[in-house]
């Protein structure tokens, strides 16, 4: 079984959350925080906020991280360390992710009662995210193990 050390990024700006689409007709078609594998000896929050601006086109600045997410396939097992982070600059542009075979077809800033429709990941981003949100995250929160979708 194959292992993957993720990071990701829940972006704030406004009060609104940086979503990008993943999108293959007939395949997988669903929203989620910037994220993706950490390369070489690079920090996690490093790799948080560089995929941001690979899959989306923005700068943002990790402040803490938030969430520790794992997922399990037949074939993989992966751990995502998502972090809370803050806009900095750029406009949305998801025409320069050189990752090949993400589909990452469009992005956007969500309010928490418009988030898009269908599947959004993580999956508490449509309900105990906001409130955990008022509370700081003073420390991670360990997400429980599940099935990875994708």
């Amino acid at each position: 079984m194959k292992h993957r050390i993720s990071a990701g990024v829940l972006a704030l700006r406004d009060d609104h959350i940086l979503l990008v689409r993943h999108y293959r007709p007939g395949i997988h078609d669903f929203w989620a925080g910037p994220g993706g594998g950490a390369e070489g000896s690079e920090e996690l929050h490093e790799a948080a906020e560089r995929e941001a601006f690979e899959e989306a086109g923005v700068r943002v600045r990790a402040r803490a991280m938030a969430y520790i997410d794992e997922l399990i396939d037949p074939s993989a097992r992966m751990v995502k360390f998502w972090f809370l982070a803050d806009y900095v600059s750029g406009d949305i542009d998801v025409s320069a992710n050189p990752a090949e075979g993400e589909a990452i077809s469009e992005a956007g800033w969500f309010a928490r009662h418009a988030l898009p429709e269908g599947h959004v990941f993580p999956e508490i981003l449509r309900d105990r995210f906001w409130d955990e949100l008022r509370t700081g995250f003073p420390s991670p929160i360990k997400l429980p193990l599940r099935q990875s979708i994708f």
